[in-house]
């Protein structure tokens, strides 16, 4: 499987900064926000909803790679021929909310299904934090030998921060830190670290063992195009920070 030039440099110098404006963002204006501040900020590639006009948008504002995220195969075909570079089975936060659990049977198998439809497309799957942390490990190989190309961990919402500041965003990294720990060493494709990321934990990630993290509510939740931009940069200055303490 051929990696796009732009995110393999990225991976290989563990410095990745996806920028996701959500599986169920259809709201043209703010998935064009995020893009632009992606774009502008300096991140590596956004990911947004499997949606041809939304890629299309997208393809319109930045020449970053676009990653199209869903949890329905099916909506992976027409978004892959408006030009979506990656596909990802995931963004499962969405869902939680809902009661929509997400087993490791379940997630395997829309893997099989994903790779029937679309063998050669670069594709990431997101492993669900609800698991025990032996078993998303255990996932996580699964996925690789069923063509997963890179794996992504969340946890986001299962964290319950208790505290303010700095302290907080630790504590709401912890999951994603501690499956992206566990899974780095199990598996040989990229890891990338998402769900309740900030610039303060990005390089804990990075030290973690990740190849990259991915964004998403730090940066899309803001209220302005130049308050985006700024929070990707952040992001970018704290893994680039990253990388030279490990040179």
């Amino acid at each position: 499987m051929t990696m796009h030039p732009t995110l393999q440099r990225a991976f290989a110098n563990h410095c990745a900064l996806k920028v996701i404006s959500g599986l169920n963002n259809f709201d043209t204006a703010r998935v064009a926000a995020t893009v632009k501040a992606a774009h502008h900020g300096g991140a590596t590639f956004v990911d947004i909803a499997a949606d041809s006009a939304l890629v299309e948008l997208a393809k319109g504002l930045t020449n970053l790679p676009i990653c199209v995220s869903a949890v329905e195969p099916e909506k992976f075909l027409s978004a892959v021929t408006a030009g979506a570079d990656l596909i990802e089975i995931g963004n499962f936060d969405a869902f939680y909310a809902q009661g929509r659990r997400f087993e490791a049977e379940e997630v395997l198998a829309l893997t099989h299904q994903t790779r029937a439809l679309l063998p050669e497309i670069m594709l990431c799957v997101t492993v669900p934090h609800i698991l025990m942390l032996d078993a998303q490990v255990q996932l996580a190989e699964e996925l690789v030998k069923a063509g997963a190309d890179i794996i992504q961990t969340e946890g986001g919402t299962s964290s319950n921060p208790t505290h303010a500041g700095t302290l907080g965003l630790i504590e709401k990294a912890a999951p994603t830190l501690a499956a992206a720990y566990e899974i780095a060493r199990a598996v040989s494709v990229p890891v990338l670290c998402a769900s309740g990321i900030s610039n303060v934990t990005a390089p804990l990630a990075i030290a973690a063992g990740a190849a990259g993290v991915g964004v998403g509510s730090a940066i899309n939740q803001l209220n302005s195009e130049v308050a985006m931009i700024a929070a990707v940069r952040s992001l970018l200055e704290a893994l680039e920070m990253s990388v030279e303490v490990r040179n």
